[in-house]
């Protein structure tokens, strides 16, 4: 055995096969509201405007969203801090400031977007008045964050996830043509179209996101504080070929599970939308919409619940993840699973993100236009995000024994590049 093994080989052989329900956490949710409502319109518009071309982008993410979500849980679970913490105790304040602040104005935007998809498609499924269902949504979202227990707030994130079953439900009521969806998934298209490559780097900027960073990191310190059996590995180096089998299931789990839900949007739009002519899709409500008289009503019901369901997941996670970012760079006390009296700013700030996210669904700004500049924040945040992210996995001081190497490390760098070049692509189509 190595030197972290654990010596009791019983407990060993106990936690080899982990239990499906304890492997699945941060990982899962992390993937699940990675397929918020406005991530569902992206795909939702590739699938509708490009047919089955843009599918292969899905598989091509799949290894580096893996390797660096992986190394951001792996920050959190060796160091007990997420991964703005980390970010304190190795660099100036003024770097947390200028990682946190845009991180906090794209997260913003986000969520305000969602809750508008939610209003809408909640409008859609009953009627009455979607601005109204937007201010119900923000205030659950506020609640179960403030109010729940932790352990329970966490298994109704996990049940949400159960939402992402609506869209691969619609592929067995759509007709699909398996032998274009089979070339579109493994042989790479390459089109002379700027606004085929904004497409593609819409996708890369929806799948490999900050915000999902910070919340994964976070997850993984908070789970420490609820299980008191297990600590912080560079105090407790015994528990680490437990913690990283489970990291790495989980998060092979939970972003396979993202990536084939988007792929799944993709194909149900590609074999309704594309293949009627109708390629304008400006948003995910607009998707489920145009499905209904191609697909059936039934389509259009379990796409929209769909919405509600993964916006229920992902307003909560963009919120907590930009509290984690600025609490812990200001070196709060930060944690969901601490009482409201106890970090008070830390909830505030969640409480301020979603309020104002709200607010903007009842202001002139366009939706789309506040997701675009979202999406331009967040590629230009990402890139230094990620570059520090794998200078902290990589230096001893922080990670001790437990630096990321190897394989991991090499796949953790080619997403630093990918992000870079999907950002480079995304300057260069804008003046096309």
């Amino acid at each position: 055995m190595s030197d972290y093994d654990l010596d009791d080989r019983s407990v060993l052989v106990e936690s080899s096969k982990p239990r499906i329900l304890e492997i699945l956490g941060p990982g899962l949710v992390t993937g699940a509201s990675d397929d918020d409502p406005s991530g569902i319109a992206t795909y939702s518009q590739a699938g509708a405007q490009f047919g089955y071309a843009a599918s292969w982008t899905l598989i091509f993410t799949y290894p580096l969203m893996v390797a660096i979500q992986m190394i951001s849980a792996r920050i959190g679970r060796t160091t007990g801090r997420g991964l703005a913490g980390s970010m304190a105790k190795c660099y100036p304040g003024w770097v947390g400031v200028a990682v946190t602040v845009p991180l906090l104005i794209a997260n913003i935007i986000n969520l305000g977007a969602d809750l508008g998809a939610m209003g809408d498609a909640a409008h859609l499924l009953i009627n009455g008045y979607a601005l109204l269902y937007v201010a119900a949504f923000g205030i659950i979202c506020i609640l179960l964050q403030v109010f729940l227990k932790y352990k329970r707030y966490v298994a109704v994130l996990k049940w949400l996830s159960l939402a992402l079953l609506s869209y691969i439900a619609t592929l067995f009521v759509v007709h699909v043509d398996w032998s274009s969806f089979a070339r579109g998934l493994v042989l790479p298209t390459f089109k002379m179209d700027p606004s085929y490559w904004s497409m593609i780097v819409a996708i890369f900027g929806t799948t490999i996101s900050p915000y999902l960073f910070f919340w994964q990191a976070s997850q993984e310190a908070e789970d420490l504080k609820e299980k008191s059996r297990e600590e912080a590995l560079i105090e407790h180096p015994q528990e680490a070929k437990k913690a990283n089998t489970r990291i790495t299931l989980d998060t092979l789990i939970g972003m396979a599970a993202s990536n084939v839900v988007a792929l799944a949007i993709i194909t149900t739009t590609a074999a309704t939308l594309n293949k009627a002519g109708t390629t304008n899709i400006e948003s995910s409500v607009d998707a489920a919409k145009a499905i209904e008289p191609l697909a059936g009503q039934f389509a259009k019901i379990i796409f929209a619940t769909g919405i509600i369901g993964t916006g229920l997941l992902a307003v909560p996670v963009l919120a907590g993840s930009a509290a984690y970012a600025v609490g812990e760079a200001a070196r709060w006390k930060v944690g969901l699973s601490r009482e409201p009296s106890e970090a008070k700013a830390f909830y505030t700030t969640i409480g301020l993100a979603t309020v104002v996210g709200l607010l903007l669904n009842f202001t002139p700004i366009s939706p789309m236009k506040a997701l675009f500049w979202s999406a331009v924040i967040n590629g230009v945040v990402a890139v230094p995000v990620m570059v520090i992210l794998m200078l902290i996995a990589s230096n001893p001081k922080v990670m001790k024994q437990f630096v990321v190497k190897g394989v991991l490390k090499k796949f953790g760098w080619a997403s630093c590049l990918a992000m870079l070049a999907a950002v480079i692509g995304m300057a260069v189509t804008a003046f096309l």
